[in-house]
């Protein structure tokens, strides 16, 4: 008995160990904005392209693992483990983010992709988050993270060149409201390396009760929405799948504190459009 428990907390502190590495080096971020384009795909009825969600892993890689190196003295206060590994690894990381991106838009140019233009859109987006500190602004900070994400279903129907489909602008709407919103609970683990930095955020100016209700609230009218424009006949029923992913959302609101770890943070919260994406195969699988 004593040996299957020892064999079972091996097991768990190996998973833990790989999550983490995840988490740190930005791939699983990178697989969550993947998923988002997979999950847009397949709601409005297109046939997943490989090239095209290489094309959003590659760009998020990109972004985030440049985000990690230029904020690494906040995250030296707020996660210290991940500011070790990106000491460690982040150069590489960042290194392998550029190789890929440069191949995405070689990629899209060689192939006369109508959206090529618009794969500089990650870099204008990494420029203003990272490097001219827009950020400090309240909010500013959070809408870039949701607007960039809410490029991805824009950028889906550019790709397959749809037009503005109803479904591909409900979700850019979407997802761009849902991660202005994960990003304000995010920020309540950073409070003290964004207080230090001078960085305005939700949980600093409104405090963390009052953000943790705003986000609540907020994802109660996206629900009301959602329902209302499936009764209305503007998106199909298959769009109701959205409410899963809202009630996940809805589950770690009341949980992220200051002292959850970054994990928790990393990986339950970027993990909301993983989640997504599974249901939405699983919908259409069975």
């Amino acid at each position: 008995m004593r040996d299957a428990r020892a064999h079972g907390y091996r097991l768990l502190t190996a998973l833990g160990a790989v999550v983490e590495s995840l988490v740190h080096s930005n791939l699983f971020i990178s697989i969550a904005a993947t998923s988002v384009a997979l999950s847009t795909m397949l709601l409005v009825g297109l046939a997943p392209d490989p090239l095209a969600l290489f094309i959003v892993f590659a760009a998020t890689l990109f972004v985030y693992s440049l985000n990690r190196i230029t904020d690494i003295e906040e995250d030296r206060e707020n996660v210290p483990g991940r500011a070790d590994f990106t000491e460690r690894y982040g150069r590489i990381l960042l290194a392998a983010g550029v190789v890929l991106y440069l191949l995405a838009i070689a990629g899209a140019v060689a192939l006369g992709l109508p959206g090529a233009p618009f794969l500089a859109l990650p870099a204008v987006a990494a420029a203003l988050y990272s490097l001219f500190h827009v950020k400090r602004i309240l909010l500013v900070k959070n809408l870039i993270v949701g607007v960039s994400w809410g490029i991805i279903p824009l950028g889906v129907g550019v790709y397959y060149g749809t037009g503005p489909r109803a479904g591909i602008l409900v979700l850019s709407v979407f997802f761009t409201i849902m991660l202005t919103v994960a990003a304000a609970v995010f920020d309540i683990k950073d409070i003290e390396g964004d207080r230090a930095e001078g960085i305005r955020t939700a949980p600093i100016v409104f405090g963390i009760r009052a953000t943790r209700i705003g986000a609540f609230a907020v994802t109660v009218v996206v629900a009301v929405g959602v329902v209302a424009l499936v009764t209305a006949g503007i998106l199909a029923r298959r769009f109701l799948v959205l409410l899963g992913f809202l009630a996940y959302v809805a589950a770690y609101i009341p949980f992220a504190t200051r002292n959850r770890g970054a994990l928790f943070y990393g990986f339950v919260i970027d993990g909301e459009h993983v989640f997504l994406a599974a249901l939405v195969v699983a919908m259409e699988t069975f």
